[in-house]
């Protein structure tokens, strides 16, 4: 029989940038005592948030121009969290690099889209500039070299652009939560969950090493954590739809961040271009976006438990079919299968990355082998449609979250928001001083 002292208020599932955030927003703004941090690798974000598997942006909103200005200001606040915690605990720059960013339109149209954005924008931003050709040129000479000057050209630009090592983020996170001398915080690295099991007043989380009890649990596992609410009776009304994400390198020739106007209809962020956080002397281009019926990048392991996540049922073939039946959603992915082909791939990608840099040569790019991770964007299987965001899903003393982008950027939100949730489910004499947690971060 387990027994009383080894139970813990708080077990964390998941040790990605927002399993870690989470630790991190327990040990320093609350009186929970015991919490463990389960992860299945050797070390902290691995997976989706490794340097190497998503695009290294932190997200405000500002040039993403798939947000509306409701969704900007949420993901603003959040953004700026992580901004402020990398100021505070990053002044050697370890983590990240600052440059600038902008969102480039090309021809009337887009000229006129983002002319309109900028004033519904320019408040919320105050940063945020209108910007024409020469603008653009003294910023990012290589978008206008090459460029016909008949061609209606300008940008929204802004010198507040975030390169983040999401890997080192996470691992600071954790450093700074296992410094908290009032916690008793185990990290149980190399640790595969194999189930979670309602016990009496508490949950059995049973792994590959030992079985533990646990008050309250949060499941923080990416694409996971849905096939561990579906093991448990919660999110039946969800599946998957896994889109992986691939890069292409280019020497240097890009000075900060460049986006192009997202597609109408298109849930996935528009070809983009910037230096490497760690290594400006090499732009990256990407993300392509294939759909792959993986949970998990790279290990084939994970299809079968995609199967299981998305279930064999006809609403989960009838919503599939709905999405990729759209013709603008279907011919993106079918070029997006193109692009990752070796060799081939980049005759066809190229002429995406034109439309941000003119003069770039076919030598010049190179596939990122290795690089991309899995975004789990939500099918609703009720609407037979794709849920923008993230997805949480609330059961008794236990929640899952699954987050697709841009859940890095807005990690410390979520953090907060579920801290507070778990306090809620603890009850009693746990508290969770959120003015502070406001005050240091907000």
């Amino acid at each position: 029989m387990t027994e009383e002292k080894e139970i813990y208020d708080v077990v964390i599932i998941g040790g990605g940038v927002c399993g870690t955030a989470l630790l991190y927003s327990l040990s320093h703004y609350t009186n929970v005592g015991k919490i463990a941090l389960i992860e299945k690798n050797a070390a902290v974000a691995l997976v989706n948030s490794k340097q190497t598997s998503n695009s290294q942006t932190l997200h405000f909103g500002d040039i993403e121009t798939n947000y509306s200005l409701e969704k900007a200001k949420k993901v603003n606040r959040a953004a700026t969290m992580v901004k402020n915690y990398l100021l505070k605990h990053d002044p050697a720059q370890e983590i990240y690099t600052q440059y600038h960013k902008m969102v480039l339109g090309v021809g009337a149209a887009e000229a006129v889209f983002l002319s309109d954005r900028y004033e519904s924008f320019k408040t919320l931003f105050p940063a945020l500039k209108l910007i024409h050709q020469e603008e653009i040129a003294a910023l990012e000479p290589n978008v206008i070299k090459g460029r016909s000057p008949d061609e209606e050209t300008l940008a929204l630009s802004t010198p507040d652009g975030y390169a983040v090592d999401y890997q080192k983020l996470s691992q600071s996170f954790v450093d700074k939560a296992t410094q908290a001398t009032d916690k008793s915080i185990e990290l149980m690295m190399n640790t595969r969950v194999t189930a979670i099991e309602p016990g009496a007043g508490s949950y059995l989380v049973k792994t590959n090493g030992k079985t533990i009890l646990a008050k309250t649990v949060a499941v923080t596992s990416g694409a996971h954590s849905l096939l561990f609410a579906k093991e448990l009776g919660y999110g039946k009304e969800y599946a998957l739809l896994s889109a992986a994400g691939s890069f292409y390198f280019a020497p240097a020739l890009l000075n900060g961040k460049v986006y192009m106007v997202q597609m109408a209809k298109l849930p996935f962020a528009a070809i983009h271009g910037d230096p490497e956080v760690h290594d400006a002397s090499q732009t990256r281009f990407g993300p392509t976006a294939k759909v792959l019926p993986m949970l998990e990048r790279h290990r084939y392991g994970t299809v079968y438990e995609y199967f299981k996540t998305a279930g064999l049922s006809l609403a989960a073939f009838r919503s599939f079919f709905a999405i990729l039946s759209e013709l603008t959603i279907l011919r993106y992915l079918i070029l997006n299968f193109i692009y990752d082909i070796p060799v081939f791939g980049k005759f066809f990608f190229i002429h995406q990355v034109r439309k941000i840099v003119p003069m770039i040569k076919l030598s010049e790019l190179k596939f990122a082998a290795g690089y991309g991770g899995i975004r789990p964007q939500i099918v609703n299987l009720n609407s037979r449609k794709l849920e923008m965001g993230e997805a949480k899903i609330l059961g008794k003393n236990i929640l899952f979250n699954i987050t697709p982008s841009p859940g890095a950027s807005t990690c410390l939100k979520t953090a907060e928001d579920d801290t507070q949730r778990l306090i809620d489910f603890l009850g009693g004499d746990y508290w969770f001083n959120q003015e502070r947690f406001e005050q240091d971060l907000a």
